[in-house]
């Protein structure tokens, strides 16, 4: 199955002392993993920074949304 169709997965994090599953498509985990290294941060790390970052927001979108614009705006985008 090509990647950029494959179903979204569901994970479990830890973001700031708290446990909370986070739903990305595979391809999107993969960019997130390769901005954790590349920061030098543990996964979780990076996740709990974007997630206070977008709770700054005047409207904040759900976290995997904030991920997904974060990536595109860091990462993916040429």
């Amino acid at each position: 199955m090509d990647e950029r169709y494959h179903p979204p997965v569901k994970r479990s994090i830890t973001i700031a002392g708290h446990q909370t599953s986070l739903t990305l498509e595979p391809l999107f985990w993969r960019g997130l993993e390769r901005a954790a290294e590349a920061e030098n941060l543990p996964l979780s790390a990076l996740v709990a920074r974007i997630d206070a970052e977008r709770l700054e927001a005047g409207h904040p979108p759900n976290l995997a949304s904030a991920i997904r614009s974060w990536l595109y705006g860091n990462f993916l985008r040429d």
